[in-house]
């Protein structure tokens, strides 16, 4: 779904998304190219618009949700997407839950990872997002394996025997039991906040939930310069994005 899309970046902070079946021109920092001459120009090679050089690759995911995706919700960084996909085991063919869809950034990274014979059963209570993901993942999925549910898990989750689930809600306390009726057995659950008084709230409800923890971490990445005689870091960086909570569900005794 992302073959209509490029990349086109100067190595700097300029980098830009575009659909290169429908643009007309692409305003750069620089100046500006004409769609049709854009079209001529190999993927992987590069053009310079007054003496500034610009780079065309392939849109990939990662590019999508960072410089494409609309967004109207704080969505799930790739740095910790890729950690939730493989701390909740998420792999082709596994059911997975989430609540609530917001964007659809995570639930896009969801979709690659279970494939064609997996499933991603999305909960959002509020419409507009509800639309706005689906526009952006109309644009960029490669399975047909998402289910919408345009409802509040605190109304019941309609699944049973999941894989796993991922809640990104403002109170995740309030939903635990929801969410362990819909696992399966020693299933997984990762949970994102952005506050600690929220952490102890959630942890609490786990324990009461009969959920074994596993771990409560944050991930921060901080990116570098790339100049090979002066390498340090960035003067900015994003740091505080939000803290993870994982756990399983225990049977009870």
């Amino acid at each position: 779904m992302l073959d209509d899309k490029i990349l086109i970046t100067d190595g700097k902070k300029f980098k830009r998304v575009f659909n290169i079946n429908s643009v007309e021109k692409v305003k750069l920092p620089t100046g500006e190219i004409d769609g049709e001459k854009l079209k001529e120009i190999q993927k992987g090679s590069s053009f310079i618009v007054n003496n500034r050089r610009y780079y065309v690759f392939n849109c990939d995911l990662y590019d999508y949700i960072m410089y494409h995706l609309t967004r109207h919700t704080q969505i799930v960084y790739p740095k910790e997407a890729a950690y939730i996909m493989v701390r909740l085991d998420i792999s082709p063919g596994k059911r997975i839950g989430e609540a609530g869809t917001g964007s659809g950034a995570l639930t896009a990274f969801f979709s690659r990872a279970v494939g064609k014979d997996g499933r991603v059963y999305t909960y959002e209570k509020r419409e507009e997002f509800v639309s706005i993901a689906k526009k952006n993942l109309s644009r960029c999925r490669e399975f047909d394996n998402i289910i919408f549910h345009h409802k509040s898990i605190e109304d019941g989750i309609e699944e049973r025997d999941l894989d796993a689930f991922f809640l990104d809600v403002r109170e995740p306390w309030l939903v635990i039991t929801q969410v362990r009726e819909a696992l399966k057995p020693s299933g997984s659950l990762g949970i994102l906040v952005p506050t600690t008084n929220q952490v102890s709230q959630t942890i609490e409800s786990l324990e009461d939930n009969n959920f074994f923890i596993l771990e409560v971490s944050e991930i921060i990445m901080r990116e570098f310069k790339i100049n090979a005689q002066r390498l340090r870091p960035k003067d900015i960086m994003v740091g505080h994005t939000g803290y993870l909570i994982f756990g399983k569900k225990v049977v009870d005794i």
